[in-house]
């Protein structure tokens, strides 16, 4: 044990210096911590400014009920001006509403993973019948369209069942497939390996030999696609409170602000540009930084063709 733990200290030494040698990698990460700081500090900007994203200020209105003022209304307290019909601030409603996509987005992606990474390793590991089983499972979530049965969960939920958790659920649910996929097939491939079968040939568990051989060794497989997942899901989110199916008014959201924004964009561009930003910047960052964050895991030299085999959208269209 003494002697692993130097060993792992090097290989994290080594992806750390690799990372931050890619640019596109470390200017991602950079995006990404700008949004978790947006996000977690939203609450202390919202007093700064002293604007809550619940708090309407008709008399920042025009008799249209559009932003009075130039560029939607943007001053020293109002950042990014404000909304149409309510006055809201709309930093506060961007602000908030990062922590809506991030909560969701991560905590999706936990889900799905969690899922994924289980039935993908029951699958490889014992083969025959559980694979075929499991294999058909993730082929009728693969092929089973994901938006309507969204919308049609929500219309029934009840409306005392809170939305994000049944958004949590539902995107979480369908983005295990394509986790299932890359870990069956890396599971497929390690239990052939000499250092698996010598442990079964020891009388060891399968339980064991899953949790202390197989697993680790798919470890920096299942971080890269989580990490490239995370756009998918925020995405998804946003979708759906396009939609109108998402969360809840009026808690903040960024896609149903750029809903609401589309009937005013002739007249406050600026109320579609900072939510529709905000959505771009952040998937962006986790796609720049999975993308890095591959590379310097599996180094290219000796990677051919891995590429396509964690891309999750070479698995499939789901979240």
């Amino acid at each position: 044990m003494t002697t692993a733990l130097p060993g792992r200290s090097r290989r994290a030494d080594g992806v750390w210096s690799r990372l931050k040698r890619s640019r596109p990698a470390m200017i991602g990460l950079g995006l990404v911590v700008v949004f978790v700081l947006l996000a977690l500090l939203a609450p202390v900007f919202a007093a700064i400014t002293g604007n809550s994203p619940y708090a309407y200020n008709p008399e920042l209105l025009g008799p249209d009920t559009a932003p009075a003022g130039p560029l939607g209304g943007m001053s020293a307290q109002h950042w990014f001006g404000v909304e149409p019909r309510t006055g809201r601030d709309l930093f506060a409603i961007v602000s908030y509403g990062a922590q809506v996509s991030l909560l969701i987005g991560l905590a999706a992606t936990v889900v799905s993973v969690i899922v994924g990474v289980a039935i993908g390793l029951i699958a490889g590991f014992y083969g025959h019948l559980a694979d075929r089983l499991l294999s058909r499972l993730t082929d009728i979530v693969f092929g089973f369209p994901f938006l309507i049965f969204a919308i049609a969960l929500s219309a029934t939920v009840p409306a005392s069942f809170p939305r994000p958790l049944l958004l949590i659920l539902v995107i979480g649910f369908f983005g295990w497939p394509p986790v299932a996929r890359v870990v069956r097939s890396e599971t497929l491939s390690l239990r052939e390996r000499g250092f698996v079968r010598a442990a079964a040939a020891q009388g060891t568990g399968s339980a064991r030999i899953i949790v202390r051989e197989i697993l680790p060794n798919i470890v920096a497989t299942v971080i890269v696609f989580t990490t490239v997942s995370i756009p998918g899901k925020i995405g998804a989110e946003a979708a759906l409170s396009f939609l109108g199916v998402g969360v809840s008014p009026p808690t903040p959201s960024w896609g149903r602000s750029i809903s609401d924004a589309i009937s005013w964009v002739q007249v406050d561009p600026m109320y579609l540009i900072f939510p529709g930003m905000a959505l771009f910047l952040v998937t962006l960052g986790f796609n720049m930084f999975g993308d890095g964050l591959r590379d310097a895991l599996d180094p290219a030299e000796n990677r051919t063709g891995e590429a396509a085999r964690i891309d999750p959208m070479s698995a499939g269209g789901q979240p």
